[in-house]
């Protein structure tokens, strides 16, 4: 399709990592020139001259990047993003530092080709290792390589610049950038690169900046000026959309924003329903900076913190002291009534020490999880002693991931117990109401959920993994997405099962899977009788609502009537068409 302007209209279709919607002009960003100078350096003065320019540009960039956090902290009212303290710390490695002054030195070369020399150094060392996360991580290395490189060119401040000018168009962005757009009241910003667990779209979201990621090739198909429509809600950008488009996403907007209004009105509130079922909701994080914004946005307590990514930029294995700082910033915080640690989930694609050792076959369903805690028990004690620690400031659960039999279950709590009362003999405070619970996340522990639910205080349904497994189905492969289907009558039984098991038991049933989130679900689950859902923070007010408009005696009615059907497609289209007749404004905002 083409415009009255003769542009060319198009649809592209990315990872939403950051609700909301903007309609805006197109900005073009390339904040660094790609095209580094290189240059020899003909005496040892001018060789002293260049380490000095390289450490001046160096406590240039740490001066720019605490004054983002400074600015962020008096605008937004939040704690620093901790996120940024990455790129801090880049700069004051040691080993970063070392390496580009002997490049400097030992080439007889400038600073900047030195700094693009560092880089690709670390990059060799980062695509040998298998996890897409820790191997994206490089772009944080890079980002602070190309802030160094800006300021030996004379420090412009290239976001501070384009303030006022729209949607950001990038390739990628550092989460330093990110944060400057919301100062700088940027609408919005789509990326080639970065997935829903980049630190741009943990910052994006925490600065509520409308957000999509992941779009390949939008910087080669979109100029400055175009006209552009972010939908940071369903993954999608409109390149030059017609008036009548522009017309549509503008109500769309205005229900979203006034939706948002509303269901912030009940973030604060009980997630009771009418007949008075009440369901407790946590909040999902994998980042301490998080913790703000899930209390604004009505988490009760924190239902799963995926402590992996404390191993991340790390150039050893995280300390005890650095395990209990992040723990005792979510345990005992005012307005969360309690925290749920999850042991990390290490090993196979996400290993860390040894990429050596995670190069199998089927690393999903290799040395991963609860397997590698229970191989490398040294490590595996290390944080649960912190987390025992921290246990002493407030209501604290710990659970175990990708539990499959009973043994690891009894290993596990063999192990956590030894680490406890060790504590406990040196004297050391440690909670003494800690909960333990399990992940529910493969098959076999939904049949043996009922010997499970023998050793814990409580379960956890892990839906993203259980589904996989259940279904057979490899969610991250786009030629199989299709078939991801929480609906699946099998995935139904399966989660009845759990939560029928535990409750014979007297144990308390939680999800804290995506599909916790997923508004079309909630009646379902409600009608499981679920007793808490953790989901991503900015989900929570919708979900409340939902609930709190609904009965158990009308859900449990719906799951009847669905638990009826025997195909996913036909349980999918009877459950959106119900609920969208049911929630006319709700569903109505988010084109679901």
């Amino acid at each position: 399709m083409v415009d009255d302007a003769g542009k060319r209209s198009f649809v592209l279709k990315g990872i939403g990592v950051s609700p909301g919607i903007v309609i805006g002009k197109a900005h073009l960003f390339d904040p660094f020139d790609a095209r580094v100078s290189f240059y020899r350096l003909r005496d040892k003065e001018l060789i002293s001259e260049e380490t000095k320019r390289f450490k001046a540009a160096l406590k240039e960039s740490e001066k720019q990047l605490l004054e983002v956090k400074n600015r962020l902290r008096e605008l937004a009212g939040q704690e620093p993003l901790y996120i940024i303290d990455v790129h801090l710390l880049i700069l004051k490695d040691k080993m970063f530092i070392n390496h580009t002054v002997k490049y400097i030195k030992d080439l007889c070369i400038n600073a900047e080709w030195a700094i693009k020399m560092t880089i690709d150094r670390y990059r060799e060392i980062f695509d040998k290792v298998e996890d897409e996360y820790l191997k994206g991580r490089i772009s944080d290395i890079r980002y602070v390589g190309q802030m160094i490189t800006r300021n030996l060119a004379g420090g412009k401040d290239v976001v501070r610049d384009i303030a006022g000018k729209g949607i950001i168009i990038a390739a990628d962005l550092s989460p330093a950038d990110t944060a400057q757009m919301m100062i700088n009241k940027v609408q919005g910003f789509a990326t080639d690169m970065g997935g829903k667990t980049s630190h741009t779209a943990i910052v994006a979201r925490a600065v509520e900046i409308p957000a999509v990621v992941g779009l390949e090739s939008i910087t080669k198909m979109v100029r400055t000026n175009d006209d552009i429509i972010i939908d940071g809600s369903a993954g999608l950008v409109v390149v030059n959309p017609d008036p009548e488009m522009i017309r549509v996403y503008d109500d769309k907007r205005r229900h979203f924003e006034i939706a948002q209004e509303n269901f912030l009105k009940y973030a604060r509130l009980p997630a009771v329903t009418k007949d008075n079922y009440r369901v407790d909701i946590g909040g999902n994080i994998e980042f301490i900076e998080e913790v703000p914004t899930a209390v604004s946005h009505g988490a009760e307590g924190i239902g799963l913190y995926r402590t992996e990514f404390i191993y991340i930029n790390k150039g050893q294995l995280p300390t005890e002291e650095e395990h209990f700082s992040n723990y005792r910033s979510i345990v005992g915080v005012e307005g969360l009534n309690w925290a749920t640690i999850r042991t990390f989930d290490l090993g196979g694609d996400k290993f860390y020490s040894d990429p050596k050792l995670a190069k199998e076959m089927n690393p999903q369903m290799g040395l991963r999880a609860i397997r590698f805690c229970l191989k490398e028990v040294d490590m595996f004690k290390v944080q649960l002693r912190a987390i025992a620690r921290a246990s002493a400031f407030g209501k604290t659960r710990i659970m175990f991931p990708m539990v499959s039999g009973i043994e690891e279950i009894r290993e596990a709590k063999r192990i956590f117990f030894e680490v406890k009362d060790d504590l406990v003999a040196r004297g050391i405070p440690v909670g003494d109401d800690i909960e333990i619970g399990v992940m529910i996340e493969v098959p076999s522990a939904v049949i043996i959920a009922d010997e499970l639910a023998k050793e814990v205080d409580f379960f956890s349904i892990g839906t993203n993994d259980l589904i996989q497994y259940a279904l057979a189905i490899d969610r991250i492969n786009e030629r199989v997405t299709y078939l991801y289907e929480p609906l699946h009558p099998a995935v139904l039984r399966l989660i009845k099962r759990v939560i029928d098991v535990g409750h014979s038991a007297g144990v308390r049933v939680a999800m804290c899977g995506e599909m916790a989130g997923e508004p079309a679900y909630i009646m379902i689950l409600l009608g499981l009788e679920i007793d808490e859902l953790s989901m991503n923070p900015l989900a929570i007010p919708r979900v409340k609502k939902i609930i709190q408009e609904s009965t158990l005696k009308e859900s449990k009615a719906l799951l009847e009537k669905v638990m009826t059907f025997s195909s996913a497609a036909v349980i999918r289209e009877f459950v959106y068409n119900y609920m969208r007749e049911r929630f006319p404004e709700e569903f109505q905002t988010n084109g679901t």
